[in-house]
């Protein structure tokens, strides 16, 4: 295992923490980068998910930054289906097709300054749509789905930003734990143990760098910036998955 790519991983979750994800977009791009085999990533990436954004997820509920009673109806719809999208098996090309269009799309949405735009009021019947669809591009694209509904709950001005920042680690640590779960009836038990037990070094990195960036997004930095970096690294992420189809 190199260790410059545990150490990128490191960095990755210490920015992703800092705004509620977990970093499985770009976990799988620089694992796609690396050569290895395309059925291990989803995994890898969801493993490495779990790991930030436990601590980040704790973190956030202990500074009082998680409404229970506004986000549970939405895990409640979208974990379902991000097991099932989990189950479902995809060629690589689109696979990186889906992941790297979606975040493109996110990224564009969050680079749009917050404070310019109109107030949206959406009935719940749509923002529960909007879940559970995220939910199972989440569970096909292998990663936890934050990075797709956190734009969506910017755009129509759902919370501030840090409160958006706590609803996306929550909802990427129950789509993550629903997405391995798919991953894992599809595939079978060395479907999951034989990445972990492979890539632990990675799973160690993402540990430390998490937590050290959940606390940061808590404490230190405005909104502004965190719509900023979160673009950025999303938009980065997306470029280099299209480059990898194109």
């Amino acid at each position: 295992m190199s260790a410059i790519l545990a150490l990128l991983f490191g960095l990755i979750a210490l920015i992703y923490a800092s705004v509620g994800f977990g970093g499985g977009s770009t976990f799988t791009a620089l694992l796609t980068l690396t050569g290895i085999e395309p059925r291990l990533i989803p995994v890898i990436s969801l493993c490495c998910n779990i790991v930030v954004v436990t601590g980040g997820t704790i973190h956030f509920w202990r500074a009082g930054l998680i409404d229970w009673k506004t986000v549970l109806p939405l895990l409640v719809v979208s974990a379902p289906l991000a097991f099932l999208g989990g189950l479902t098996p995809l060629k690589e090309t689109t696979f990186l097709l889906i992941l790297g269009s979606s975040l493109l799309l996110s990224a564009v949405a969050l680079i749009v300054p917050q404070e310019k735009l109109p107030r949206v009021k959406l009935p719940k019947p749509v923002i529960f749509g909007l879940s559970g669809a995220v939910g199972l591009l989440a569970g096909l694209s292998g990663i936890g789905g934050g990075i797709f509904m956190a734009p969506v709950l910017h755009l129509i001005r759902w919370a501030d930003a840090k409160r958006v920042a706590a609803f996306a680690s929550l909802y990427i640590l129950v789509n993550s734990m629903a997405g391995l779960a798919g991953q894992f009836l599809k595939g079978g038990m060395d479907a999951v143990t034989q990445p972990a037990a492979v890539f632990w070094p990675l799973l160690l990195a993402v540990l430390i760098g998490g937590q050290i960036g959940s606390q940061i997004g808590i404490k230190l930095l405005s909104p502004i910036w965190l719509r900023r970096i979160t673009a950025l690294l999303v938009g980065y992420a997306a470029i280099r998955l299209l480059l990898q189809v194109y």
